[in-house]
């Protein structure tokens, strides 16, 4: 059945940020119960203040959904929203770096029906190994080598992003302030689309994946845009000289992609460069 009347807001066709007039103006028009901030594929920041102050203003509920940053806020690299927020949405897998699992926090208004919407309305047996796992999780994000680890996921970001425009291709916003960002593939050439890239990065050892962007004339499933995240390269040790280097081998495997000797010194250098930065280490214990 219809459960939700979801209004969407959108970005400023100029300069590809959250426009919070827009917001404001749908806030007021539509006066949903609930405003939602949050973001998969967005690479800036986000005004928890105007956010809050428009909720207040039309009196909803104030929800961020930080699935894809809360592991740069546990690290203090991004913005903490629970000041801001009721209510506060996250998945303890991705930046954080956790087991597959999310979380939730809350004011204590909201504990109780939330509790009970959780459990027994959508979740049925608690998975222990999962929650063991999330402890570890949360252990780790404490320390300072983890408050490290997020800085440099969003300095990685920043350099990958500003070595691709120095080639010429389009970020998306024209920057990126967290730890992703989208590349608008039509500035390689009018014909390369967001699906065909990432599937030729793929096959050459680069692995993201295609994504729409702003007012995107192709469909979902084509897309003009590929989005590059930096947190996995970074768990395993590059930092800024290591990504824009993977920056340069984007940018010339799709300005070269009908170029068979190219596409195969891309994949050499590629794989030679992931050598170097074992995600494991050889005697790990799990390794199968």
């Amino acid at each position: 059945g219809h459960l939700y009347n979801f209004v969407a807001y959108g970005v400023d066709p100029e300069t590809e940020i959250i426009d919070m007039d827009e917001v404001r103006r749908l806030a007021f028009e539509h006066r949903p119960r609930m405003v939602l901030a949050g973001y998969s594929a967005y690479s800036r920041r986000l005004d928890y203040e105007a956010f809050r102050e428009i909720a207040d203003e039309i009196g909803a509920v104030f929800v961020v959904d930080a699935a894809h940053f809360i592991g740069l806020v546990a690290g203090g690299a991004y913005p903490n929203p629970v000041p801001h927020a009721d209510i506060v949405t996250a998945t303890t897998h991705k930046a954080l770096r956790g087991p597959r699992g999310g979380l939730i926090l809350c004011k204590e208004e909201f504990a109780k029906p939330i509790d009970k919407a959780v459990f027994p309305t959508a979740q049925g047996g608690a998975l222990f190994n999962q929650i063991a796992a999330k402890a570890v999780c949360f252990r780790e994000a404490s320390t300072p080598a983890y408050g490290e680890y997020a800085h440099q996921v969003v300095r990685n970001a920043r350099a990958m992003a500003e070595r691709l425009t120095s080639l010429g291709l389009r970020v998306v916003s024209g920057a990126t302030e967290n730890h992703m960002f989208l590349v608008d593939v039509r500035s390689i050439d009018d014909e390369l689309t967001g699906k065909e890239a990432a599937t030729l990065l793929d096959d050459l050892g680069i692995t993201l994946n295609r994504n729409a962007i702003p007012f995107d004339p192709r469909s979902p499933f084509i897309t003009s845009g590929i989005r590059i995240g930096t947190p996995s390269v970074t768990t395993q040790g590059m930092k800024e000289a290591e990504v824009e280097h993977v920056a340069e081998l984007i940018a010339r495997a799709l300005r070269e992609r009908h170029d068979d000797v190219a596409l195969k010194e891309v994949k050499g250098e590629a794989g030679e460069l992931a050598s170097c930065f074992p995600p494991y280490e050889a005697q790990f214990p799990g390794h199968v």
